[in-house]
């Protein structure tokens, strides 16, 4: 069977934690391990551009296996031009690249039985995925606190985020990985920010930054506020969005990864920050903790 010319149909902007769907291709991997590509998987894999959120842990299970369910190992997004497969950071183009197919591999251990024409079901493991999706959730919302606790420290007009506070989060952002939940967000402060306008003496006193920051949390968390994932295009390369109804209004941020439906499902939301100054750049990074009720 050839490689799938299509991209993955995916399931998990939704929510969903199980799926079936019909194994297009295996991939046996160098380092003993195969990809099964599925036309359709709840399953949510890294992505090599941004891999802030990690893969779903979770089973494959097929009727026509006797091994299974098959263990989860890893799921990355990879392309393939119709003649060949490329995993995560190995991919020679950008997702969404015309004439290319953009797909969920599934990797599970090579000794599987796993094979093209399988039916297959996928399991998620409900408490990693609530964990991440809490995690994420609450990045998003620490961010858009920090902003606007950042707000007087620009002398500059700079983007702005979706509540409309100026965009120090992605601007300064370095790196960003969500945890159970919670996420580490490491920001770089060096000349080209302060080109921009910003004044890095604004962030002299963390442990009240921390404290403004906590306070909107504590507001926003109160309201118990909606959040979804907008998917209109049902395929990995749709386009999603991150939405929440905040007091101000609602926020719209573009976000492959899963979120959690509401904000009552936060007892708490809170940071830390740790500052590093080095070759002239500061590094500061912000630890965000959610407690589920």
């Amino acid at each position: 069977m050839t490689l799938p010319t299509t991209d993955t149909t995916v399931l998990y902007p939704a929510g969903a934690l199980g799926s079936t769907g019909v194994v297009l291709h295996r991939e046996e991997l160098p380092d003993g391990r195969a990809a099964i590509l599925l036309d359709v998987t709840a399953a949510h894999p890294v992505d090599a551009a941004w891999p802030d959120q990690p893969a779903d842990r979770g089973t494959l299970t097929s009727g026509d296996a006797p091994d299974s369910p098959v263990a989860l190992l890893d799921a990355v997004v990879a392309a393939s031009d119709g003649s060949a497969l490329f995993l995560g950071s190995d991919s020679p183009v950008k997702k969404g690249t015309e004439g290319w197919a953009f797909l969920v591999a599934h990797v599970v251990d090579g000794q599987s039985s796993l094979r093209e024409g399988d039916t297959v079901t996928v399991a998620i493991d409900p408490e990693y995925r609530r964990a991440l999706s809490a995690g994420h959730t609450a990045c998003h919302l620490a961010s858009l606190a920090l902003n606007r606790t950042l707000a007087d420290a620009w002398r500059k007009e700079v983007t702005t985020d979706a509540a409309g506070a100026p965009n120090f989060d992605a601007l300064a952002i370095e790196s960003s990985t969500i945890i159970p939940d919670g996420s580490i967000d490491v920001y770089r402060i060096g000349k080209s920010l302060r080109k921009r306008g910003f004044d890095p003496a604004s962030l002299d006193d963390l442990e009240a930054i921390a404290a403004r920051v906590d306070g909107t949390l504590e507001a926003w968390v109160a309201t118990d506020a909606a959040a979804s994932v907008e998917s209109p295009h049902p395929v990995l390369t749709g386009r999603r969005a991150w939405v929440c109804d905040l007091p101000d209004g609602r926020v719209s941020i573009p976000c492959g990864g899963t979120h959690i439906g509401a904000l009552d499902a936060f007892d708490a939301i809170s940071v830390s920050f740790e500052r590093d100054d080095a070759d002239g750049a500061i590094t500061v990074t912000m630890r965000t903790t959610s407690t589920p009720r």
